[in-house]
């Protein structure tokens, strides 16, 4: 598993392999983390696993010595044509050279909500990765991720913390979060400049919350948290009428912050029927 988050200093030969700036690489090194990590994750055998960002292969031994068979999914082409010779003989390795963030994970599916998909996501476009997993969450069971602490923080936010925003709330919409574990820099060869953490997030398999438009929440939760200090009364102003805030049972007085993510899908989709009605 290499990491990929925060900015790295100058590249660094870690295994006969220069860390590259342009993918932010740090590759996990601590043994102790990597047995904490494949512990929490808790692989079964004949179970599908699929590992984004697998670097040098550190955490894809380990999962390979307890699955016999493992898929990844690497952009950084030299790695990719390395990581079968690395690991020859530890057992059947998949690996897909390409883009996460075009990648369509549906096509390693046996069947609905089969995938468990781990690995790291680059801080720089973790949230884009996110989503595009969300669009296929009916294939994955599970994903277990680390990232940079700050992201995971926003990740599990509760309504009342500062760290409440955009992505607790899609995230929440779709899954249950949970934070694992923390991992320091010093796990990490070349060491990050910040903390990263471990999180679990496993897809409703049937729909927590009635979302009709996702598109029409996230767009309507950007607005707000854009303005995150002010009211809703200011935060959605235009937004839509008296009336469809009173239907929600919105407080107009609220920071967006103190809106929970029921009463956020709520306004969504009374704002979205409005739309619709035009």
């Amino acid at each position: 598993m290499s990491s990929k988050h925060g900015r790295p200093g100058a590249s660094r030969q870690v295994e006969g392999h220069f860390a590259r700036k342009r993918f932010g690489q740090n590759f996990l090194t601590d043994e102790s983390v990597i047995a904490a990590i494949v512990n929490a994750f808790g692989p079964a055998p004949g179970q599908n696993v699929v590992e984004i960002g697998p670097g040098l292969g550190a955490l894809t031994r380990e999962l390979l010595s307890r699955l016999g068979r493992v898929q990844v999914v690497e952009l950084d082409r030299d790695l990719a044509t390395a990581l079968p010779i690395r690991l020859l003989n530890e057992g059947e390795l998949v690996v897909h050279q390409a883009d996460a963030l075009k990648f369509d994970f549906r096509t390693l599916s046996r069947g609905p909500h089969d995938l468990r998909i781990i690995g790291n996501l680059p801080y720089n476009i973790s949230t884009p990765i996110l989503f595009h997993l969300l669009e296929q969450a009916d294939a994955i069971a599970d994903m277990t991720f680390m990232l940079q602490k700050e992201v995971v923080e926003r990740m599990v936010a509760a309504p009342g913390n500062g760290d409440y925003g955009r992505l607790s709330v899609m995230l929440q919409v779709k899954c249950e979060v949970e934070w694992l574990l923390d991992v320091p820099p010093e796990a990490f060869s070349p060491p990050p400049k910040v903390d990263s953490a471990v999180v679990r997030l496993r897809p409703h398999t049937t729909p927590r919350y009635n979302c009709k438009d996702e598109k029409r929440l996230q767009s309507l939760l950007t607005t707000a948290f854009n303005m995150r200090r002010k009211t809703l009364r200011n935060a959605l102003k235009g937004q839509g009428s008296a009336e469809q805030f009173e239907a929600a049972g919105i407080d107009l007085g609220l920071r967006p912050e103190e809106v929970d993510v029921a009463t956020w899908v709520r306004l969504g989709n009374l704002l979205g029927q409005g739309d619709s009605n035009e």
